[in-house]
């Protein structure tokens, strides 16, 4: 009937994007569809969604994911036009459009070229592949500015006639590991942003984003090209302004993440600010912090998982390693070379771990920072202090045998308030090496 109210019977969504309620027309006989938001039919808007943003998005990912890859399309889109420049320089170095040059020439070049990259993918991957994840972040910016260094040596090589295989071979080199710190960071920001187990669609949305882009830089290469050609001032001009543009993108890219695991300079800038407030911040306060470039520095070097010798060099020194500690590790430190080695117990896990890395960093609070300055645990910690001035042992036994009472006071409530704050503790990146040792607890000899 007109003007009698239509009854709803029930409604679903489509993501965050499409609101539908299914209603009963006032005859009774008619069920019938009334859409809120979106019109069904695709628009061109839609459309775009669908092919390049993974299903469900925006819940189906997270909170960074739109800013990280805003920025990562633009590094992309630099980082195109520079690599058209190089490949333009490389195929004029080995004699492209030379008639004195041969095929063979060139193809050895281009062998040698492809086989040194080789090697160095697998040396890389050999030296560094286990240290990529722990610092994601560092290892994508440094990816980026091996890059353009690596593009900036085939664009100058054909200058270098004498030397141009070497220039290359070395290009080489560096562009394959490039690829392995590249593509391995990709990966575990890739795992970060995919909130419902769908990792796959996610890297393939970004493998479609990154695909359109390099289309629109290879038709904007088409324009360049022939400008470039033969102009080396505008060659250059184009590198250098296309680079800015490309690291700074990737610099503010890797800042838009926020990572919700620890790795060993998250859990640094995460203790220091639980000392001096008595707080834990949440991911998206420490991110922003988080260093970015190589720490010339470092207070305490601290590894993790790393055999029993780098800690006892004796009886006396398990003993000491053992007292107070009830712990599934056992940490040893040296002050004259500044490295804290934490040796873990067969069957620790990530909270473990974690207990540990909370362990080093207090003992790196101790002895660079003042304690009266600390909110939490200050009494002790001061008292703490005046015992490390009067200690002569390079190895502080009786210090870290004290601290670990304090570790047991401070340790439970910094790891409530982290999982409150929304830190994941089931995972972490604190880098621990697979060294794993058995040994009693002190007052359990027969474990």
């Amino acid at each position: 009937m007109a003007g009698e109210e239509a009854k709803i019977l029930c409604s679903e969504h489509y993501g965050a994007r499409r609101d539908r309620r299914y209603v009963q027309q006032g005859d009774g006989q008619l069920l019938r569809r009334s859409e809120r938001g979106p019109e069904a039919a695709l628009s061109l808007a839609s459309l775009f969604t669908s092919v390049f943003l993974p299903q469900g998005y925006p819940d189906s990912v997270s909170g960074d994911y739109l800013s990280y890859q805003i920025w990562d399309t633009v590094q992309a889109f630099a980082s195109s036009i520079t690599g058209t420049l190089a490949t333009q320089a490389i195929l004029k170095g080995v004699g492209v459009g030379d008639s004195t040059a041969t095929i063979t020439a060139a193809s050895m070049t281009w062998i040698l070229k492809d086989g040194t990259g080789m090697v160095g993918r697998i040396l890389f991957a050999w030296l560094k592949g286990s240290r990529l994840d722990c610092d994601a972040k560092k290892w994508r910016l440094f990816a980026d500015g091996l890059n353009d260094l690596a593009i900036f040596m085939e664009i100058i090589a054909p200058a270098f006639p004498s030397i141009f295989i070497l220039i290359v071979c070395v290009s080489g080199v560096f562009k394959s590991v490039v690829g392995v710190s590249g593509g391995a960071t990709r990966a575990a920001l890739t795992m970060h942003q995919a909130r419902r187990d769908n990792m796959a669609d996610v890297s393939a949305k970004d493998g479609s984003q990154e695909t359109l882009v390099n289309l629109a830089g290879l038709l904007f290469s088409l324009i360049l090209t022939p400008l470039a050609t033969g102009n080396i001032l505008l060659t250059y001009l184009l590198y250098a302004l296309f680079t800015m543009l490309h690291l700074y993108a990737n610099y503010q890219a890797v800042r838009a993440v926020v990572m919700d695991t620890l790795n060993q300079s998250r859990l640094r800038l995460m203790v220091n600010e639980f000392l001096r407030t008595g707080r834990v911040p949440p991911p998206r306060s420490i991110n922003p912090r988080e260093p970015l470039l190589p720490a010339f520095q470092r207070r305490l070097s601290i590894r993790l998982g790393t055999p029993l010798h780098s800690i006892l060099n004796s009886a006396y020194d398990y003993q000491r390693a053992i007292e107070n500690n009830r712990k599934n590790y056992l940490l040893g430190l040296n002050r004259n070379t500044g490295v804290v080695c934490v040796s873990l117990r067969d069957g620790a896990g990530s909270v473990d771990m974690i207990e540990a890395g909370f362990h080093a960093e207090l003992l790196d609070e101790l002895l660079h920072r003042d304690a009266s300055s600390f909110r939490v645990g200050r009494v002790t910690c001061t008292e703490l202090q005046a015992k490390l001035k009067s200690e002569r042992d390079e190895r502080l036994w009786d210090t870290v045998a004290a601290t670990h009472l304090l570790v047991d006071q401070l340790y439970p409530r910094l790891l409530s308030e982290a999982r409150a704050a929304g830190w994941l503790t089931e995972r972490n990146h604190l880098g621990a090496d697979e060294w794993r040792a058995q040994w009693p607890l002190e007052g359990k000899k027969g474990q």
